[in-house]
């Protein structure tokens, strides 16, 4: 008789039946992890177990388990930069350009370290690694020079497959099941560099609890979701914005208004070089510095830079009046 591999038991919770299966603990769910990070399960395997999360959406038990798994697995630097900001990356864009990207650099430019990591994707999106290197920003290979463009700069991206191979690999295979895994909500979470404040970026709302819930099992300092335009972090002006928030273990939710009476038309170009432009003031762009602005607000607020909505919308601003043109690829 053949013996039972051990990934086995970890499916067989999740796939026994109506009765007899439940969620993973956020034990098992770390072990689960730490076998497909190393490579120790079977393609059948990584399938069926990815497919059993899709189906019943993983807890924030599951979902803190799994960091875990991940965070151990990435070596950092010695000395490890004091990154302030932990922004992820992974939706693309399709009808707004990536104005969050202008909210990292500004903040950048006013002391916070901000780490982005994130990936590209399939479809007619814009996504991050490309915008990027769009605006003359390469995202860094390593660890190291990533923390070394932190501590220059105040900035550093980079790409899911280079922070994190056998992730990007796993994310990657939406196309073969036709579904999103737990990795895609994992990418979210991982904070590489253990930053005190995380942004997370959701485009389903049900996903908000998940994250902030998982946010409070780990400890993590500072959280703040919301469903950002296009599933990134990214205030849309034209919406309220719910954020939901941890702070030293307490949890709390907020509505931002918002900034606009009416919506305003898709992005039909969707030229990222526009992006430079409006930052150096060569042309105006009403939503997008308003998504600039808003964005930049909700972090300085998870930051605990503003003690109010209206005191972090004005900071913002004055950031934005007070930008330095040239230095958008030098923060």
């Amino acid at each position: 008789m053949t013996a039972e591999h051990p990934f086995a038991q970890y499916i067989r919770i999740l796939g026994k039946g109506r009765q007899g299966s439940r969620s993973l603990s956020q034990d098992e769910a770390r072990a689960a992890m730490q076998m497909i990070l190393r490579g120790d399960v079977e393609p059948l395997q990584l399938g069926a177990f990815l497919t059993l999360e899709r189906m019943k959406e993983e807890t924030p038990e599951e979902l803190a388990g799994f960091v875990q798994a991940v965070q151990a697995s990435l070596p950092l630097p010695d000395p490890r930069p004091e990154v302030m900001l932990d922004w992820s990356s992974y939706a693309g864009k399709r009808r707004q350009l990536p104005w969050f990207l202008l909210s990292a650099l500004l903040l950048a430019a006013n002391g916070v370290k901000v780490f982005m990591h994130g990936a590209d994707g399939p479809g007619e999106r814009v996504y991050t690694p490309d915008a990027l290197r769009t605006l003359g920003l390469e995202p860094s290979k390593t660890m190291a020079d990533a923390a070394a463009r932190l501590n220059e700069r105040g900035f550093a991206f980079m790409d899911l497959s280079d922070l994190c191979p056998r992730l990007d690999e796993i994310m990657r295979l939406r196309p073969l099941l036709g579904l999103r895994s737990p990795v895609h909500t994992l990418a979210r979470m991982m904070n590489p560099f253990r930053a005190p404040v995380l942004l997370q970026g959701i485009f389903h709302p049900g996903y908000r609890d998940i994250h902030q819930h998982a946010a409070a099992i780990l400890g993590q300092p500072h959280v703040a979701v919301l469903k950002g335009e296009g599933g990134e972090i990214e205030r849309n002006p034209d919406s309220a914005c719910l954020v939901k928030r941890v702070d030293e273990g307490v949890l709390s939710e907020e509505e931002w208004p918002a900034m606009f009476p009416a919506r305003h038309m898709k992005d039909e170009s969707m030229a990222v070089e526009r992006l430079a432009a409006v930052w150096r003031g060569e042309v105006g762009d009403e939503y997008g510095e308003a998504a600039v602005v808003g964005t930049a607000a909700i972090a300085l607020r998870a930051l605990g830079r503003a003690g109010s909505i209206a005191n972090a919308e004005q900071m913002a601003a004055e950031m934005w009046k007070a930008r330095v043109p040239a230095r958008l690829n030098a923060a």
